[in-house]
């Protein structure tokens, strides 16, 4: 039996087919000298014994998949789906596979080098926690997932039983079930195998009638990776489940009472809305990141599942909808999510595969950074030529430690590995240090950090990376000098352009599409031949047409764009004077320019994003086409994730006047330190985002 078919929830659910498994695509390399994480194979197909329940002989596995990871009582838990191949003894080209749940047991203490020490003597074992085999009939599982508090371990499964029905010649999938399995950690036990003791399966059909629910439901599944701990102790896992007509739906299992009664939630998020992450973003929401028909959603609810709406604003880096006659490639999906607090600072990590700079061919996973307001990405962590499906992961943060266990292809098989992000978390913190810094000096000025996202001013790469004071996005720059805050264009084509959201996975600042306000200060330092632009958002329509934008012409007038139409309502500059521009866009369809606090014109209604199906790929300062020339300098752009009041772009306004004349000695110490951090490798390049 394929593994696809535990990917495909109908096939899942309505049969089994003869088959063999698919082969593996062959492990990437990584291009140029970018460091990854040490990486230890746990499971490796024929090769890590592991031990049954019973205590007997230990057996291998041909394949490991779905990787979970927890930590319960000092003890990390790494859990995954072992598969063994089976064939009929009546007909050998007939093939399908048996599977089991099985774990490996770490110290949350013992030193990563002990652990790789002992994987590599061949010492380590991983052990069956859940097996639906009896009596010569084999098992099959799916779809583990895991859920820690305090000392216990609470492992969500699903399982059918198989039979060889010789007469059809395949084998037939009957008595399905789903299973909670609590382990107990024993951090004080001598042995690996004695440090979770397992307590009996709780079958959950004694506790949950599907034929009640209102969605019509007859049968559901674990959608894999971890579950979450809820700030109130209630244990919640993902699932996944069909109606009557088989449309597939996506909702949560929740136990109130530390795992004693579980209950299903009363509302799905829409149908076909598929392989669900979840987290809880704030005390009681629960957030959902779910693959629907047309791309990734992310859904909330306040009342335990009753209700699932679209997060409109929350993960805005996570949203993706296809175009056109260009679907999305669903393996770039989220892969995993979760919530961690680190430095104080409560954030959400997830893992994405994505494209990386050097080429376009392999896919590498990034661990993605956000506090739902800023992002930044990490990695790659790993790279492979995986190229129609993703290499399932899972993250965990606990006792000051970030993991990272995903399937890896070991020739044409899979197995699980495990890295210690111990570079990454450090960079983590200095990103966090950094952002604490700054919002203390911008607020010490005056300035605005709610919904500050990025900030373009002193620090560049000395070439033509204008890099982001907030360590999330770079800037690209061409044909420009730099000056101090920023840099002067002159040249035809002398441009800078700020990547926000690309079409693909590989988009950071989602928002854009909706609400944003950019702030910069400019100076025009000669009359142009003709009408030029000077800043701006691109829409991603292959034609460069500007959705919003500010441009200055022959006759000293400021000309605003909206949509693609430039018109000049009467507002006057002066060469060499230096000015204060802002670009607005409110609820995703009112869009307004304003000079010094003043807005040119009036506010314009323009069709949302949605509406014209395409995305705001970039800002831009300069002409983005690169075609015409100018003669201005951009100092000190700000970029918010809201729009600004009239009050706030003032108090910029004033405040970055008493920047220009200070000594900047805050930010020069900031800059400085991020130009060693780039010289280190430690900052993200916007790169990824192929700007």
């Amino acid at each position: 039996m394929s593994r696809h078919l535990f990917h495909s929830a109908v096939l899942l659910l309505l049969v089994a087919l003869c088959g063999t498994s698919g082969a593996a695509h062959a492990e990437g390399t990584i291009a140029g000298n970018v460091q990854m994480p040490q990486w230890v194979t746990l499971f490796l197909p024929g090769k890590t014994p592991v031990v049954p329940r019973d205590g007997f002989a230990s057996k291998m596995r041909d394949w490991f998949f779905l990787p979970s990871i927890v930590s319960a009582g000092g003890v990390m838990v790494t859990l995954a789906e072992g598969q063994i191949e089976l064939q009929s003894s009546d007909d050998a080209a007939c093939k399908t596979n048996s599977s089991d749940i099985v774990a490996g047991y770490i110290h949350s203490a013992e030193p990563w080098s002990s652990l790789v020490g002992e994987v590599n003597n061949g010492e380590w074992k991983a052990y069956t926690v859940f097996s639906r085999d009896k009596e010569g009939r084999p098992g099959l599982v799916a779809f583990p997932a895991a859920i820690a508090r305090g000392n216990n371990v609470f492992l969500l499964v699903g399982s059918y039983e198989l039979t060889y029905e010789a007469a059809k010649k395949h084998w037939a999938l009957a008595n399905w079930e789903a299973y909670v399995v609590v382990g107990e950690a024993k951090r004080s036990a001598r042995n690996r195998s004695e440090l979770i003791n397992w307590g009996k399966p709780i079958p959950l059909s004694e506790q949950i009638s599907l034929a009640t629910h209102k969605s019509d439901l007859k049968d559901f599944f674990g959608s894999g990776h971890s579950g979450v701990l809820m700030e109130d102790g209630t244990l919640v896992f993902s699932l996944m489940a069909t109606s009557r007509n088989d449309e597939i739906f996506s909702m949560i299992l929740y136990s109130s009472n530390n795992g004693n009664k579980w209950m299903l939630s009363a509302g799905t998020a829409p149908a076909k809305c598929i392989y669900p992450r979840i987290t809880e973003w704030e005390k009681g929401k629960l957030l959902m990141v779910a693959q629907c028909g047309n791309g990734q959603n992310v859904y909330e609810s306040r009342d335990m599942g009753g209700k699932w709406t679209e997060a409109v604003g929350t993960l805005p880096g996570v949203w993706f909808k296809s175009r056109p006659r260009a679907p999305w490639d669903k393996s770039l999906r989220v892969g995993d999510l979760i919530t961690a607090t680190i430095e104080g600072k409560k954030l959400m990590l997830y893992t994405r595969q994505g494209h990386p700079f050097w080429g376009t061919e392999a896919k590498a996973l990034y661990l993605w950074v956000t506090d739902n307001s800023r992002t930044f990405h990490l990695g790659p962590l790993s790279t492979d030529h995986a190229v129609d499906e993703t290499l399932e992961n899972a993250l965990l943060y606990s006792d000051g430690a970030l993991h990272l266990s995903r399937e890896s292809i070991v020739g044409t098989r899979r197995g699980i590995s495990l890295a210690r992000l111990t570079e990454e978390l450090k960079t983590i913190k200095s990103t966090l240090s950094t952002w604490a810094r700054l919002d203390a000096f911008f607020s010490k000025s005056s300035i605005p950090t709610a919904g500050l996202v990025g900030f373009l001013s002193d620090t560049s790469s000395g070439g033509d990376t204008w890099i982001d004071e907030y360590r999330c996005v770079n800037a690209t720059v061409t044909k420009a000098a730099k000056v101090k805050n920023g840099f002067k264009f002159t040249a035809p084509g002398s441009r800078a352009m700020w990547s926000m959201s690309r079409w693909g996975p590989n988009k950071q600042y989602g928002f854009v599409n909706h609400r944003f306000t950019l702030v910069a200060t400019v100076t025009i330092h000669q009359v142009p031949k003709g009408s030029t632009p000077l800043l701006g958002a691109g829409l991603g329509d292959g034609a460069g047409k500007k959705i919003i934008g500010l441009s200055y012409g022959m006759n000293k007038k400021w000309e605003k764009v909206f949509n693609g139409t430039k018109t000049a309502p009467g507002s006057t500059w002066e060469p060499g004077r230096e000015y204060q521009v802002a670009l607005m866009l409110q609820d995703g369809n009112k869009g307004s320019v304003y000079v010094d606090g003043v807005i040119v014109g009036s506010p314009e209604t323009i069709p949302t994003l949605e509406t014209q199906g395409f995305e705001i790929p970039q800002f831009y300062v300069g002409s983005d086409e690169g075609g015409s020339g100018s003669d201005v300098t951009v100092t000190n752009v700000f970029l918010y994730d809201r729009p600004l009041s009239v009050g706030e772009l003032k108090l910029v306004r004033k405040s970055d006047a008493k920047k220009g004349k200070g000594d900047g000695s805050m930010r020069g110490g900031v800059s400085r330190v991020l130009l060693l951090l780039l010289l280190l490798g430690l900052c993200g390049f916007s790169a990824l985002y192929g700007a």
